[in-house]
């Protein structure tokens, strides 16, 4: 039975002719333009709407992934009218030969599926994956895109979901936490100095505080100067960078007026000022 079915599937596909071709291309062009619509149609609803934003977003790479599974079992069966067992056939076929000839190929579209799957991150997270940080764009069968703080587009294999730690910044919240550290002198009133970080942190027009959002100053002390540290949740993941301009800057102006300067000695970094 199992040869049968075989040999049908290879006549199947000796029999195709050029109408054949034709039809199986134009489906996968529509599948293309439809996805394409579903995505443009979904994202420009997500960004009338600031709450549902990234759930939105998140449901695009599953429509996808719906959109072209569907396409290409109909070609087959369909067009070529492969019965059930002969799909099954074809393909395991089909997975061996990406397993010999295509095998990255292969692992970052079943990482693809993974990630839609699973949802390590979704669209509109913030992530850091390998050496890359920035913003999920898109989620493709093959890679991820991300817009990285310079602006640039970065398209990351999916198969770095296996090998590398994900970190996800907001995990599908459009609260995000942001960090924020100010050095001063060892002389400096760490008391006013922090009363004046943490106004100018719930003053912002870009913090959401709430009591499971809370604005947290701490104090670090090194050798040759303090550190300030201010922990708080900027309201839109896309006001990140925004919000820490914003508070350095009126921070600082407050600062100078009270006579509060940075440290004088240039800083490298925690481990050399340090030693």
């Amino acid at each position: 039975m199992a040869q049968l079915d075989v040999e049908t599937v290879v006549t199947n596909f000796g029999n195709i002719d050029t109408s054949t071709v034709i039809v199986s291309f134009a489906i996968i062009i529509f599948a293309y333009i439809l996805s394409k619509i579903v995505a443009f149609l979904l994202t420009s609803i997500s960004e009338m709407t600031w709450k549902y934003r990234l759930h939105l977003k998140s449901i695009i790479s599953i429509f996808r992934v719906l959109i072209y599974s569907l396409a290409v079992y109909y070609i087959l069966a369909s067009v070529f009218e492969l019965s059930l067992n002969q799909l099954v056939i074809l393909s395991s076929f089909i997975g061996a030969v990406i397993g010999f000839g295509l095998r990255n190929l292969f692992e970052d579209i079943a990482a693809g599926i993974v990630i839609v799957m699973e949802n390590p991150y979704q669209v509109g997270d913030r992530i850091e994956m390998g050496d890359y940080y920035g913003e999920v764009k898109d989620i493709g069968l093959r890679a991820t895109l991300m817009i990285t703080p310079d602006d640039d587009l970065v398209s990351a294999p999916n198969s770095l979901v296996f090998t590398e730690c994900v970190a996800s910044g907001n995990s599908g919240s459009s609260e995000m936490m942001a960090t924020l550290d100010i050095y001063i002198e060892n002389d400096s009133d760490v008391d006013l100095a922090m009363k004046i970080l943490r106004e100018a942190v719930v003053t912002s027009r870009f913090v959401y505080i709430s009591p499971t959002r809370p604005v947290v100053i701490l104090l670090n002390d090194y050798p040759f100067y303090k550190g300030l540290k201010a922990r708080a949740y900027v309201n839109d993941l896309r006001n990140e960078f925004i919000y820490r301009s914003d508070i350095t800057q009126r921070t600082w102006n407050e600062f100078y007026k009270w006579g509060i300067k940075p440290p004088k000695a240039l800083i490298l970094n925690h481990k050399s000022a340090a030693e």
